[in-house]
Formats: structure tokens, sequence, C-alpha cells
């Protein structure tokens, strides 16, 4: 069976609305997970095995990034299969780093293997500007110098001391997790790092790190302390299920469903949503790991102020898609945006649906409509397309959602799992 699943054309999908959902899913490992997960295999040659998988377009564009450096993967359903193939290649192509974030997580551990790397700055969504001088300064104190040269970043590993502190100016997950997998291959050197995130794929990667050998305590609050290592080893690991999947179904179950039902669900994880459901009234129950959301009326419904913050606050990733929910409450909530303050393409596109948004700095304003009404819509980023696709499940008539082929970085079996709860869309190029 084929499993590569890359963007390579910008396809369409068209949904006619409003439809019902009604029906049970079982939510698909952590993309966040996987992705610092899978550079930190760079830390070892020996084997290692990964499961809950998700099949992803980001996940086969990291894979890709691992092959080039040297690594043997192989699908075996949702797992990996990572071994060495050749030689350690320090030196990646520009292509496959362009298209994602965290593919700049391999810098650290190439550069402490090899002694040098050469990596592409990283792309991704449009969803604000994300500079990688965190990451930077943060590898200068563990010994890595770097410099950026046309659109590269060279680095060499002139050696760490004995003892690193480093105070991140903000709790950057991507430079926290970059900092983890590097340190931890220093040997005899003790890193603290302070203001870290503790965004629970950090908690998993340091799992999938201390299974391998290393030595982290800390993980989960904003203080982690390392004590570098020679070497590490190979390891069997299966991770945490995607919180931000998870919240993405469980709004759309609250926006249009009957009864929706998620399985594999960490509680923990997605507190702040449930906390937000509570406060509108939104019917859920939560147990063994299964969330279930009870069909009600909009109109039943309370508004509300929302902020985005790092774990444990509300997460970004799912700020559009709550706001189409917002949009159908009555009243004036509102949503300000802390952590990406530019994220607000998906408003206009909204809007052209019905909603009435207005947004003033990096707040939102959402004053509650009773329906909205199909449009020709462009996705702009991966959590846009998502929160569109829902509105253009509950508005009237048909929707055309351009561009959409950013959904495929986060959502995996998106068609079979629509229509597992009853829902059609149809997709083309």
């Amino acid at each position: 069976m084929e499993h590569r699943l890359e963007i390579e054309t910008m396809g369409k999908i068209k949904v006619f609305g409003p439809q019902r959902a009604n029906g049970e899913i079982t939510i698909s490992g952590s993309k966040n997970s996987a992705l610092p997960i899978l550079a930190a295999t760079l830390l070892t040659d020996e084997k290692i095995i990964l499961h809950n998988i998700p099949n992803l377009a980001d996940v086969n564009t990291m894979i890709e990034i691992l092959e080039n450096a040297g690594k043997k993967i192989t699908w075996d359903e949702s797992s990996l299969i990572i071994e060495r193939y050749s030689n350690m290649n320090s030196v990646l192509p520009y292509g496959p780093v362009r298209r994602m974030r965290a593919s700049f997580n391999v810098l650290g551990p190439l550069t402490i293997r090899n002694g040098y790397a050469k990596v592409a700055l990283p792309g991704g969504c449009s969803i604000g500007v994300r500079p990688v001088n965190f990451h930077l300064e943060g590898l200068k104190k563990l010994g890595i110098e770097s410099q950026i040269e046309h659109g590269f970043t060279h680095s060499k590993f002139i050696g760490a001391p004995e003892k690193v502190h480093i105070s991140l100016p903000f709790p950057s997950v991507g430079a926290t997790e970059h900092l983890i997998t590097t340190a931890v291959l220093l040997d005899g050197t003790e890193t603290i790092l302070t203001n870290c995130a503790q965004e629970p794929e950090i908690v998993d990667l340091c799992n999938f790190l201390i299974s391998m050998g290393a030595k982290i305590e800390g993980h989960g609050t904003s203080n982690i302390k390392i004590c570098g290592v020679k070497e590490l080893y190979g390891t069997e690991y299966t991770i945490i299920p995607d919180r931000i999947e998870a919240g993405t179904y469980a709004i759309l179950g609250a926006i249009m469903g009957e009864k929706v039902t998620l399985n594999n669900v960490i509680e923990e994880h997605i507190f702040s949503l449930l906390d937000i459901f509570e406060k509108i009234g939104i019917n859920y129950t939560m147990k063994n790991n299964i969330l279930t959301i009870e069909g009600i009326s909009k109109l039943e419904l309370s508004p509300v102020d929302i902020e985005t913050a790092t774990f444990p606050g509300f997460p970004t990733d799912l700020q559009p898609q709550l706001m189409v929910l917002l949009s159908l409450i009555p009243g004036r909530s509102s949503i300000t945006e802390n952590v990406f303050k530019t994220r607000f393409n998906h408003v206009d596109e909204l809007n052209r649906m019905g909603a009435k948004i207005f947004v003033e700095g990096n707040t939102a304003i959402i004053t509650g409509v009773t329906k909205l009404s199909g449009a020709p819509l462009e996705a702009t980023d991966l959590r846009a397309s998502a929160a569109l696709l829902i509105a253009s499940l509950i508005a009237d008539g048909e929707t055309i959602i351009n561009n959409v082929d950013h959904i495929f970085r986060g959502y995996e079996k998106l068609f079979e799992k629509l229509e597992k709860l009853g829902l059609e869309i149809e997709y083309y190029e």
C-alpha cells in the first residue's frame, strides 16, 4: 500500500450545506509530536520503531529530510521503522526543508553528530513571522556557531561548556524542542532551560528521548534540566494522540453535531477547550479517553471572551475553528490572539459567508449571526482551512474552498473520518 502523501497541487473542496454530523471516529497520532520526534531520530544510528504516526504531508516531508540525511524509513500501517542507511549527511536540500517550520529542528542534531550542518531556513503556513533567532541564540550557548548565507544556515560545533543556562525570551515550542534535542547529546554538559514551553508534545518528545537513554528532568514545567550523554540508543515508542485534531472535531461536533464521539482523546490535553465548552453551554461527556459531544441549538449558547496562550492556555491552533462556533452564538464574543498576533487570515473569508467579525489590533470582535451562507473561499493556512471547511458544512448552499491542500498537513484520513460522521464533501484539483 502506498503511504506517501505530499502537497503537489492546490486543490479545491466543494460542499453543499447545511449538514449534520453523527457518528464515531478515532483521533490520530499527534503531528506536532511526530515531527520533533522524527527529527530526534538523527541522534542515533540504532533502529527506532515509532507507533501511532499520522500519514500526513508534513510527516512525509520530514521523512524525506531524514532520508536525505542517511536514514532508511519504512511504513508499517501506522508505524515507522527507522534505520541507518548510509553515513550521515549534514547538508540538506532546500526543497523539503522549505515546506515546513519543524524541519529546522534537524540543525542541532546534525551539527552535534557531524560537527557541521547546512540546512535551509524553514517555511510553513502563512500565519505570521516566526524568526529562528531563539533557536540560533540558544544553540550558540550550546557551542554551535551559525551563519546565515543565501537562505541557508551554516552551523559548526566548537564545543560546549560544562554548564549552560538558557532563558528563552518567549516560551517557544520549536526552540524548546530544538534545544532539548541538541543538549541531550552534549556529553558532560549540564543544560538548564528556563521559560520553556510546556506543551504535551514537548513532554512526549522528552519521554521519547528518555526511552533512548537521555537524562532529562522537569519536562512539562517551565524549567528543564538536561545532563548530556555520550550516546543514545534505539527504542520503540508510541506517540500521543493529536489534541488539535481532537479539538477541531470537537468544535465541529459542537456546531453541527447530533452526537459525535471521539476516541483516543487525552482529557488534560484539551482542558482549555472543554472549559470554554462549559462556559458556552455545550453538552459533552468525557470518560476513558472518549469524548462525546451532544448537539444543542445555538440559541441556547452564551457568548464568551477568549485569549490564546501557550499551554495550558487555549491553543492558537484552535482559534480559527472556535471563531466559526462563536460566529453562530447570539451576542458578542471576542478572541484575542496572543501567540501569532496576525493570525486572522480566515476572518475575511468567514465574513464573506455572512459572519460579523471585526478585527481591532490582535482582537477579533464577533457578533453572532443566525446562519452562514455558502460562498467561494480561499484557504491560507492549515487551521484556517479546517475552520473554513467546518463553516462550509454548516452554511446554506454551495461553498468552494480554493487552495485547500493546506489541510492535509494536519488532518489524517480526512475524507474517511468525515464520511464516518455522515458528512459529504467533494475534492477536486
